[in-house]
């Protein structure tokens, strides 16, 4: 059975795209690594992905004591999906409207042991 913690985070207002450029960044490195990273990149989903890795990384802290240390845990999974656009219009000349859409994501983290070879 492998030691695996878990962080979900629904809804953000944020196109999956923008995540999926940050999180493509940070998969399956070592979360210390993955912190650095985040901290420094200039993208406002880099801070939400960080949000969510800090989330993890006390999950597992809970679930497994001193195992689940920042030191000796790897991202094992980060996965973006695409949620639902929230539905705006606006109004032009001549009585039209354009319709606005508003992007949702949907974010999950899994981070595991590491395993020393």
């Amino acid at each position: 059975m492998e030691a695996i913690a878990r962080s979900k985070q629904r809804f953000i207002q944020m196109s999956h795209r923008k995540l999926r450029r940050v999180a493509n960044a940070v998969r399956g490195k070592g979360v210390v690594e993955a912190y650095q990273l985040l901290r420094f990149m200039p993208y406002f989903a880099s801070d939400v992905i960080l949000k969510n890795l800090k989330a993890a990384v006390s999950n597992a802290g809970q679930k497994y004591g001193d195992l689940g240390s920042p030191e000796g845990l790897v991202i094992s999974y980060i996965g973006v999906d695409e949620g639902p656009a929230y539905k705006r219009f606006r109004p032009r000349a001549q009585g039209r409207i354009y319709k606005i859409e508003k992007p949702t994501a949907h974010l999950t983290i899994e981070v595991k042991i590491k395993e020393e070879r």
